[in-house]
């Protein structure tokens, strides 16, 4: 049952002098942990309007909003609201109004009265009822700071601690973070880089996934075989990337064996390439360093998608491209002696060129180059008809 409004002066409920106290410790918590005063001071309202809804006598389970509490640097106070009534029937939400007078002689039937309540007298189980609220809620905030904090380290980089490792799934539980702010990540044994292997203590670099609220803080996914893995890595060892004068356009990986990296230059005068390569290789030799020893082919994009795969098909020598008409498609002819080159083990180069550019690539040695040229020359004509 909600109050009815009452625009007639109420009784003040006697006030406990302990508000400056309780906002000191407040502003001292905020400062330490980063809980905003404003949201301590709702949960201890809260706590103290629960205990005093299930500490009663009489056992009612009196509603919150019949319950005020009142929290201030100049006091704690808290009143119960009841409705003026003729016959009494519930004592928890009524009042006669006898009795209502006394605390107001103007009230009539039907009025509001908020009658003080004692928190003094709370007994014990009140008191650990409001305590625990109070526990939880400074809890969940800290939860809810470190949820904000990593939430916007989304798709960032960062080290942690190895903790432990599942010998049943291979997952790698990490420690992140510093101080006050930090949470345990999950690293699943399908984001791990192929032959890697750490022991509890260990340093690792990390990919951010995603970040979800748990009950116990927020739950950190991490990843090593991420292609912007490598894209954040290249950030932390090329100014020219940091600042905008170089940028990456697209990364092809296959996680501890080899990647392929587009980039190109913002501004006239920078080598894009040798920007990330770095003096005497030592950029590229970093960043490969970190992923022990997975290759890395840094290419430049191009608008031009003949230029694009030509370039994205190194190391190897490209002697023509070829659009497929209508196909998001090409036909590349190699010398006879860069096939394999070209193909990569295992198909391995062909494959990140196809998934770097987003074309279908189909190559053929130059021993091969005349029946290619004819079927171009067929679909040209075919498109012209």
């Amino acid at each position: 049952m909600a109050p009815r409004k009452n625009a007639k002066k109420q009784p003040e409920a006697p006030k406990v002098n302990i508000g400056a106290e309780i906002f000191a410790s407040l502003r001292e918590l905020e400062k330490i942990k980063g809980i905003p005063v404003d949201y301590m001071v709702e949960r201890l309202k809260q706590a103290l309007t629960n205990a005093y809804r299930k500490d009663r006598e009489d056992r009612r389970d009196v509603p919150a909003d019949n319950v005020v509490v009142s929290l201030s640097e100049e006091g704690l106070s808290m009143h119960v609201v009841k409705t003026v009534v003729e016959e009494l029937e519930d004592v928890a939400l009524e009042i006669h109004i006898d009795t209502a007078r006394r605390y107001n002689p103007n009230l009539n039937v039907g009025d509001t009265v908020a009658i003080p309540v004692d928190i003094a007298k709370f007994g014990r189980i009140a008191a650990q009822t409001a305590k625990q609220v109070v526990i939880q809620g400074i809890r969940e905030a800290e939860r809810g700071v470190v949820y904000e904090s990593y939430s916007n380290k989304a798709q960032e980089l960062l080290t942690g601690t190895v903790l432990r490792i599942d010998p049943n799934t291979g997952d790698m539980f990490v420690r992140i973070g510093q101080g006050n702010e930090t949470s345990d990540a999950v690293l699943r044994s399908s984001e791990q880089i192929p032959g890697e292997t750490y022991a509890e203590g260990d340093h690792i670099r990390v990919y951010v996934l995603e970040v979800h609220k748990a009950n116990r803080g927020p739950l950190v996914h991490v990843s090593r075989t991420h292609p912007n893995l490598v894209r954040r890595l290249f950030e932390l060892e090329t100014p020219e990337i940091a600042e905008g004068q170089v940028e990456v356009r697209n990364i092809a990986r296959e996680a501890g064996s080899r990647s392929k990296m587009a980039v190109r230059a913002t501004m006239e005068g920078i080598d894009p390439v040798g920007a990330c390569v770095g003096p005497r290789g030592g950029r590229v030799g970093a960043v490969v360093e970190e992923l022990h020893g997975e290759k890395i082919d840094i290419v430049v994009w191009s608008e031009d998608p003949c230029e694009y795969v030509r370039a994205a098909l190194s190391p190897a020598d490209v002697l023509s491209v070829i659009l497929v008409p209508g196909q998001k498609a090409c036909r590349v002819v190699v010398p006879d002696d860069q096939l394999s080159l070209a193909i990569g083990k295992e198909g391995q180069n062909a494959r990140l060129a196809a998934r770097l550019t987003g074309y279908k690539i189909d190559i053929k040695p130059a021993s091969q180059a005349e029946p290619v040229a004819e079927a171009a020359e067929e679909a040209e004509e075919s498109v012209e008809e």
